[in-house]
């Protein structure tokens, strides 16, 4: 069987920092920070009162009014991400075969604002309190059928609910599925958008969350001895991934190529990682060897902005290389975007690839626990990229990492 090479040909993003890839990137490396008091509820009254939204989006772009009810709040970033990078990859109807263009969506939890509105109007109602829509606004494979129905696309319609790695998986999903001939070409989209009541107080009252409500702009502090939780962020990432015989047919332009990938579980806690992160350096290694062992040249880390990620994350990656790569994390400018932080986070790895200028960790005063590792803080910083590496992991052990690499270098 031949395994056919996978590379990127288009990207979209919307997070806190901004509402499309350019935007976004030149914010964070600007070092700009997009957390804030929450606007979407009053949370005046909250244990913790500031998240990272996004902002001055209006579906209107991406839905009819009447058909925005349909879907919740996750779709409609998803939608908006996707069409982005569609119209970066410029996909012309004729270009490509749609029975072989399917989708791989990713959400951490789906559609929550919708479920608690719905639930709360339900024991205030009664049985009419329910939308009829409720359920296929809310689940979490709808991202990716919508995204199937707006562009038809009727290949392969995938979804991937795996916590925080479930936008990274999304991409490994769509990569594997090219690679064993399944597809010409795939999209990967991870959105999120649960800044609700219910899914503040879920992560608040399990003490994940930073409270300097007095300071947002500052309380997510990646790798920072002074860290305190990360800051509930929103928003989607999408990729065009296509063989590198349908990109080289159309004549696309091709951001990168993707050289290797690794999944693992710890197999140890619903929370709580192995120390040191051995299973997810057990990911990060099979994507090294998937890649054969380049040399990389920046990572894009987790990086949480939580005691025990960040501490275990840099341990870890101190065992895994002889010499550790410059790293940063954007979760302090765009906060924990949960099930898509692994598109997202892939998005701009492939963007520092390309600019070759890579993005800091903001909020970065001093390292805890004596570690020594170039966390890039505060300001970006101009290298020559070759390779890039991005990794993710997430509730209930779950583990991914992905290598990109210049075209012209691999």
């Amino acid at each position: 069987m031949k395994i056919h090479e996978v590379v990127i040909t288009g990207y979209g993003m919307i997070n806190g920092v901004g509402n499309n890839a350019n935007d976004a990137f030149n914010a964070l490396l600007a070092g700009n920070s997009g957390v804030d008091i929450i606007s979407h509820f009053d949370a005046s009254n909250e244990k913790v009162r500031i998240a990272c939204e996004v902002k001055n989006f209006n579906p209107d772009d991406v839905m009819d009014k009447k058909e925005q009810k349909k879907a919740d709040r996750f779709i409609h970033l998803g939608l908006q991400a996707v069409a982005e990078a569609m119209q970066r990859a410029t996909i012309k109807i004729e270009d490509i075969d749609r029975d072989r263009f399917g989708v791989c969506g990713a959400t951490g939890i789906g559609g929550l604002p919708t479920i608690e509105r719905n639930v709360i109007s339900s024991f205030q109602k009664g049985a009419k309190g329910v939308s009829p829509f409720f359920v296929p606004s809310t689940i979490t494979n709808m991202l990716s059928g919508y995204v199937s129905i707006y562009h038809d696309l009727r290949g392969p319609n995938l979804s991937s609910t795996t916590a925080c790695t479930a936008g990274l998986h999304a991409i490994t999903e769509a990569a594997k599925t090219i690679m064993l001939g399944g597809a010409d070409a795939m999209v990967a989209v991870g959105a999120e958008a649960c800044i609700c009541p219910i899914g503040l107080r879920g992560f608040a009252n399990m003490n994940a969350l930073s409270t300097r409500n007095d300071d947002p702009a500052h309380a997510s502090r990646p790798f920072d001895k002074d860290r305190d939780g990360f800051v509930l962020g929103e928003g989607a990432g999408a990729l065009i991934l296509e063989s590198l015989e349908s990109a080289r047919k159309r004549g696309a332009k091709i951001y990168a190529k993707l050289l290797g990938f690794g999944e693992s579980a710890d197999a140890h806690h619903i929370t709580t990682p192995l120390a040191n992160h051995e299973g997810a350096s057990r990911a990060i290694k099979a994507a090294l060897a998937m890649a054969g062992n380049p040399k990389i040249d920046y990572i894009n880390a987790h990086g949480t902005s939580t005691y025990y990620n960040d501490l275990y994350e840099s341990k870890m990656f101190e065992s895994l290389f002889e010499k550790v790569p410059p790293l940063s994390s954007i979760k302090g400018s765009t906060g924990h975007t949960l099930g898509a932080a692994g598109t997202i986070e892939a998005v701009v790895s492939i963007m520092a690839l390309n600019a070759n200028m890579m993005p800091p960790t903001i909020n970065f005063e001093a390292s805890s626990d004596d570690m020594q590792l170039d966390y890039i803080p505060n300001k970006a910083r101009a290298a020559e990229l070759c390779t890039v590496l991005s990794a993710n992991y997430g509730f209930g052990g779950t583990n991914g990492a992905i290598i990109f690499g210049k075209m012209d270098s691999y």
